[in-house]
C-alpha cells in the first residue's frame, strides 16, 4: 500500500523514535500532524514539534505541528479536528508518546503513577477514541501503538509494576480495537523493539551512554512501521509485532546497519524473555 498523502496522526513524535517514523513516512509522501508538548528545545532532550517538522518537509511530506498534552483531553479533540481539516481526515494513528519510571512500589511516588497512566493508558485511550470517526472512514485506517507484548512472566512485574501495567494497558487497548473495528476495515496492532534504542530515555533515565552504545539507533522502528503499514489488506491485525521480525518478514535480514556501535553486544529490550 502507498502511504502518499495518507494522514498520520503521532503522538510524542518531536524526537527519538516518535521523529524517525515520522520521518520516514513522510520520505513515502505522507502528510504527518506531529501532536506533542515541546514547542522549544530542551538540551538535555532536543528537538520540537517545528524542528520535526521542517524534517518532514526537507523528506517530501507535508506537516502539521500541533502543541498537544494528551493528558488534555480538549486538546486531544482540538488537535485532532485541527488535522482532520487540514488533511480532509486522518488514515493512521501511531501512538507513541509514553512515559517512563522503573522505579519498585516503595519508591515510586504518586506523582509518577499518576503521569504513566495519564499517558500511557489514559492518553492512548482518548487520542484512539477521537481519532475514530475519521480511521472508521479511511480506506487505509490503522492504529499502530509502541508498546509490548503482554508477557505475564513474574519478572516485569515484580520490577516495576505500575510501568509495566501502563505498558500492558497500551497493548491491551490496541488489541481489543483490533476486534472491535475490525467491521468497518480498520486494523490495529502493538510494535516493540527487540533490543533497547538509543533515546534520550535510554541516555538521561535508563542506562546512559553505556547502554545507548549497546542499542540500535531509532530507524529500525521507523522501517519496521513503515513494513507493517505497507502491507495491503490488512496483513496485520491484532497482533504484538517485534521490529526484528517484521523486517524478516520484509525480507530484511542483515540489521547491523542499526546498531549505534557496529558488532557491539545489543540489549535486549524490557518485556521480552
Amino acid at each position: 500500500m502507498t502511504l502518499k498523502n495518507k494522514t498520520v496522526f503521532i503522538t510524542g513524535g518531536s524526537r527519538g523514535i516518535g521523529k524517525a517514523i515520522a520521518v520516514k513516512l513522510a520520505g513515502e509522501g505522507a502528510q504527518i500532524a506531529i501532536a506533542a508538548k515541546s514547542v522549544t528545545e530542551d538540551p538535555r532532550l532536543g528537538g520540537t514539534i517545528y524542528s520535526v517538522a521542517e524534517e518532514i518537509e526537507k523528506a517530501g511530506g507535508k506537516a502539521l505541528p500541533i502543541q498537544c498534552d494528551i493528558r488534555d483531553e480538549a486538546a486531544i479533540n482540538e488537535a485532532i479536528a485541527k488535522t482532520a481539516e487540514t488533511f480532509k481526515g486522518i488514515d493512521i494513528l501511531i501512538n507513541n508518546a509514553s512515559a517512563i519510571y522503573l522505579s519498585p512500589t516503595e519508591q515510586l511516588t504518586a506523582k509518577q503513577f499518576d503521569l504513566m497512566h495519564d499517558i500511557n493508558i489514559r492518553g492512548t485511550f482518548l487520542v484512539g477514541k477521537a481519532c475514530l470517526p475519521y480511521l472508521k472512514r479511511s480506506q487505509a485506517g490503522h492504529i499502530l501503538t509502541l508498546s509490548p507484548p503482554v508477557n505475564m512472566n513474574p519478572e516485569w512485574l515484580g520490577k516495576h509494576a505500575a510501568y509495566t501495567i501502563a505498558k500492558y494497558g497500551m497493548t491491551m487497548l490496541t488489541l481489543g480495537w483490533a476486534a472491535e473495528l475490525a467491521a468497518f476495515n480498520v486494523a490495529a496492532n502493538t510494535l516493540w523493539p527487540q533490543t533497547t534504542i538509543d533515546t534520550a530515555a535510554v541516555r538521561n533515565l535508563l542506562g546512559g551512554e553505556a547502554l545507548a552504545n549497546m542499542s540500535r539507533t531509532p530507524d529500525i522502528m521507523a522501517d519496521a512501521v513503515l513494513a507493517v503499514l505497507s502491507k495491503e489488506n490488512k496483513a496485520y491485525n491484532g497482533q504484538c509485532l517485534i521490529d526484528e521480525q517484521v523486517l524478516h518478514d520484509a525480507g530484511v535480514t542483515d540489521l547491523s546497519r542499526y546498531s549505534v556501535v557496529p558488532g557491539a553486544a545489543l540489549y535486549k529490550d524490557l518485556f521480552l524473555d
